[in-house]
């Protein structure tokens, strides 16, 4: 382990990547949100919306990105008026609603983001799995670590 520190992987070398990595991504982002005539705070609840194990409501969504009811209001009006997203009421309680990403919509970042994909892929092919199961951990711990000081008050 002390090794990998003589060939650059010291805190401060790590997070450099680490946002070159993070700033390439919201690059990316902003390109797909400006092509959609979205907000960029848009691309991210779809990534929200599109992530969750099941359909999320405005409510989660509010909190997972830190908007006001306002705010999220507008940006699920703007996914749903550009053919991301749909609202549905829960049957058993109608004043639940749940928020759907389109078959349609995902056909569109498929092909807006195959480039991504492909780099993904091929930068996944230069790892073995042991190696890659490693990275998963660490991404894993830090989104965990993230996660905390989102909830520490005052943190951000």
């Amino acid at each position: 382990m002390n090794g990998d520190r003589e060939v650059g992987i010291d805190l401060q070398s790590f997070a450099v990547r680490m946002r070159r990595m993070t700033a390439e991504f919201n690059r990316i982002a902003h390109e797909f949100a400006h092509e959609q005539g979205l907000h960029p705070t848009d691309v991210q609840a779809l990534m929200k919306i599109f992530d969750a194990p099941s359909p999320i409501t405005p409510g989660r969504l509010r909190e997972e990105l830190n908007l006001t009811s306002g705010a999220v209001t507008a940006c699920l009006d703007r996914l749903e008026r550009a053919g991301h997203i749909r609202r549905v009421r829960d049957v058993h309680d109608r004043r639940v609603v749940h928020l759907h990403y389109l078959d349609a919509a995902k056909e569109f970042a498929a092909a807006f983001f195959g480039p991504l994909g492909r780099s993904t892929d091929n930068a996944l092919r230069r790892f073995s799995p042991e190696e890659l199961r490693t990275v998963a951990a660490f991404l894993d711990a830090m989104n965990g670590e993230l996660g905390v000081l989102r909830a520490e008050p005052g943190s951000s």
